[in-house]
């Protein structure tokens, strides 16, 4: 079983803290009602060894703005100050040989059912190792996304991955890694944590945020990348048994990355993926700025050549 990693400091109540000192009250909203939203960043180390950089930062800071307004949490903290914070956590936990996962979160500290709400900015940081995820086995999930009038997979909100959990939890029964969400018409709208694309014919598809997939970050970049490569990219509704017959499958996301699917409910996927490998390959050098792309904005937060805490 993974284990949840448990890094020296935790960014919370503006200011760095051990982890153990970083805790809720058990009457909070955020503990009653999973009143939070949240972003996911990924930071790679970049060619030169000394710097560290995370991508798109500001278009994540501006999906976390959205998410608080849409579930009325106040969000004052401007840009700069949430970039101070980051960097402050950055800085304090980077280990040169591996990358980072940042989990930036409002939590609903203080208030009742939407009076006098007081959110806390609280920031995590977690190794990732520095090497392209291994394939995985997908499944389809008998749970289904939630519509945009009960919980909108726009908002990324703690509530919204609870579905998420129970199909994880159902994936293990049957040796899947991750598994399909459905929407309530049944087509494909994302797995639990990330988006997905597919292959047919030559043409990566995944479904647009209608069908319930979040409006996520990592997907523009895969899409710009693969335009850029000439290969055709188009956001449409997918049904349940094309991913069946699918030539590539892949997930993506700020966690993910690019993960290649070796199989589908329990058929393999045939082939080695070209064109999702291609991909993948491009990502990664992108990300780390061995090969530039503009669809993928590094924010260098530290510089490990001067000193830090």
């Amino acid at each position: 079983m993974a284990q949840l990693q448990q890094p020296k400091y935790v960014y919370m109540g503006g200011a760095l803290r051990l982890w153990n000192e970083a805790t809720l009250h058990i009457g909070c909203e955020a503990v009653t009602r999973s009143l939070n939203v949240f972003e996911g960043l990924k930071g790679y180390w970049q060619p030169n060894g000394g710097t560290f950089g995370i991508v798109e930062l500001h278009r994540h800071f501006k999906r976390l703005q959205r998410s608080a307004r849409l579930l009325h949490i106040p969000f004052e903290t401007s840009y700069e100050e949430y970039v101070a914070a980051l960097t402050q956590l950055v800085e304090a936990l980077l280990e040169p040989d591996r990358d980072m996962w940042y989990r930036t979160t409002l939590y609903g500290v203080e208030g009742h059912w939407g009076e006098g709400t007081v959110a806390d900015l609280v920031i995590t940081g977690y190794h990732q190792p520095m090497t392209v995820p291994d394939p995985i086995a997908l499944g389809l999930s008998t749970w289904r996304r939630s519509t945009d009038i009960s919980l909108p997979a726009r908002v990324k909100a703690g509530s919204n991955y609870q579905v998420a959990r129970l199909a994880r939890i159902e994936g293990k029964t049957l040796g899947c890694q991750d598994m399909v969400l459905l929407n309530q018409s049944g087509r494909v709208a994302e797995a639990t944590a990330s988006c997905l694309v597919m292959v047919r014919d030559g043409v990566i598809s995944t479904p647009p945020s209608t069908e319930g997939a979040l409006e996520s970050v990592t997907l523009d970049i895969v899409e710009a990348l693969a335009k850029s490569m000439d290969i055709p990219f188009v956001r449409r509704p997918i049904d349940r048994t094309e991913l069946l017959v699918a030539d590539e499958i892949a997930l993506c996301g700020s966690l993910a990355e690019l993960i290649i699917v070796e199989s589908i409910e329990g058929l393999p996927i045939k082939g080695d993926s070209p064109i999702l490998r291609s991909l993948q390959d491009r990502f990664f050098r992108a990300v780390r700025n061995i090969e530039p792309h503009p669809a993928v904005e590094l924010s260098v937060l530290t510089d490990l050549r001067s000193p830090v805490l």
